[in-house]
Formats: structure tokens, sequence, C-alpha cells
């Protein structure tokens, strides 16, 4: 899901930085793109991935 997240994020980041629209310098396209970054690293460590090896049991 974190993934899916970024890859719309670096969307909008490229569409503000093809069309040079001018944004507030919180909404840049560089920080766009450096939170798709932060997103994707999280979820390369696994957070947002919905497995969790705790709680499944055992079959008897």
């Amino acid at each position: 899901m974190l993934a899916f997240v970024a890859a719309v994020l670096f969307v909008i980041a490229f569409v503000i930085h093809a069309t040079e629209t001018s944004t507030e310098m919180v909404f840049s396209a560089t920080s766009l793109m450096l939170v798709g970054l932060a997103l994707l690293a999280v979820h390369s460590a696994g957070v947002g991935s919905g497995w969790s090896p705790r709680g499944r049991g055992r079959r008897r």
C-alpha cells in the first residue's frame, strides 16, 4: 500500500516538474519526491506489507 502512495506522489511530482508549475516551497516537486522515497524505504523495510508472522499458530 505504501508503494502505491509513493507511486502517486512520484507522478504528482513529475507533473509539477514537467509543467514547471510554481507551488509553495513545502509542496514542491523535490519535497514530494523525498516523501515518496521515504515511503518506498518504509515499504522495503516491511512496514505496511500486511504480513505478520505472529498470531498464526500451527495447525494441529
